[in-house]
């Protein structure tokens, strides 16, 4: 589905998920709530045909424990979660939900343990931040075996044109004038 939508809309607010029930895109990274408001969020979005992926270290009353992925997959209808912890990326693959390991490439130290990362997540996709750096995105495409997704610092369309030629399925950002 992300290969053939790549541009995934990257929502923080109320406003966006608004506007993203518009939207041509197909796959949804819900990047705020509460653990009051998650199901609604994802209902919401549901019902409009999307593709739904929750950041779980966004979601305010959720822990870094592996429960707060048992909370996600048990009372809503999301397709699959995002975290920078791999415990909790291995909790959502253990559980047959699509899991995103994002990952933050700082400097050389930061892009060597991406491997170890991934194998220990057990993640079906890695999301790379900074996605508009298509030099770094090649490196970690050639560096692991999971599909990528850029996110981050992504404003332009030309910054979605260079991660896809880096390798990238996706491309994710939270700029609405390039979600369409």
């Amino acid at each position: 589905m992300i290969k053939q939508n790549p541009k995934i809309a990257a929502i923080n607010n109320n406003k966006d998920l608004e506007s993203v029930i518009e939207a041509n895109n197909k796959v949804i990274f819900v990047l705020y709530g509460t653990i009051n408001t998650i199901s609604d969020i994802v209902n919401t979005l549901k019902e409009a045909g999307k593709i739904v992926i929750i950041n779980v270290d966004f979601i305010e009353g959720l822990s870094s424990r592996e429960v707060s992925v048992d909370f996600i997959c048990e009372t809503t209808q999301a397709d699959g979660i995002i975290s920078s912890k791999a415990k909790l990326v291995k909790a959502a693959s253990l559980k047959n939900t699509l899991a995103l390991q994002r990952v933050f490439v700082t400097d050389s130290k930061s892009f060597r343990t991406i491997p170890k990362q991934l194998k220990n997540s057990q993640a079906d996709i890695v999301d790379v931040q900074p996605g508009a750096a298509p030099k770094v995105l090649k490196w970690v495409q050639e560096s692991v075996d999971v599909p990528i997704i850029a996110s981050g610092l992504v404003c332009e369309e030309e910054d979605i044109q260079n991660a896809l030629e880096a390798g990238a399925i996706g491309v994710s950002s939270t700029n609405r004038v390039i979600w369409y």
